[in-house]
């Protein structure tokens, strides 16, 4: 763990903040495939939505946001409650500092007290870097122990650029035939944070 970082529950009010990390990404990366910064008020909506069932999560250093990370449900049938999507970012100035895998540990410890057994990131690829995407998002994931299970050749455009998806995986736990059912993270929370 990173020192002088703690990890708490992302706050509504947190909005402005992760909006400040986030909108950098969209504007000059495809790391996401969003075109279109979102408002304040669509960031805040969905950082409540996801509160509703999953863990969204914010890392702070000197009592500043530097990164945030959130699970939500992977699918919605029923067959698929085992299993989230995972989404990080970090603030350009705090790349490769532990940050990421700070939160990533604590989110991953979070969903294995779910009962949850297996994480997915979709990650945006590509076979050649350039100005707009690099191969950290995959090497970050490989590090914390996701494996690369297969990749869609040419799902986003941006920047009038092509780019594939590598989707990665990651147990958390043991899939038996009968699994313990999903608990909400309201339900574990207090194990994990007090105080917010």
């Amino acid at each position: 763990m990173e020192q002088n970082v703690t990890i708490r529950v992302a706050l509504p009010e947190d909005a402005p903040r992760l909006l400040e990390i986030y909108a950098p990404y969209v504007r000059d990366t495809a790391v996401t495939f969003e075109y279109e910064v979102p408002s304040e008020a669509e960031f805040r909506d969905r950082i409540t939505s996801v509160l509703q069932g999953y863990p969204y999560l914010v890392a702070e250093r000197d009592g500043r946001i530097i990164g945030y990370a959130y699970a939500h449900a992977f699918a919605v049938r029923k067959a698929y409650s085992w299993n989230v999507e995972m989404s990080i970012y970090v603030d350009s100035s705090c790349r490769r500092s532990g940050a990421g895998k700070t939160l990533y540990g604590m989110l991953e410890r979070v969903l294995k007290e779910m009962n949850v057994l297996k994480a997915y990131a979709i990650i945006a690829s590509t076979d050649r870097e350039d100005p707009y995407l690099t191969a950290d998002s995959v090497k970050f994931h490989s590090h914390e122990g996701y494996e690369a299970t297969g990749t869609f050749r040419q799902t986003g455009c941006k920047f009038n650029r092509w780019y594939d998806t590598v989707w990665m995986e990651k147990s958390l736990g043991e899939h038996t035939a009968d699994p313990a059912p999903l608990r909400p993270f309201a339900e574990v929370r207090g194990q994990f944070f007090s105080g917010n």
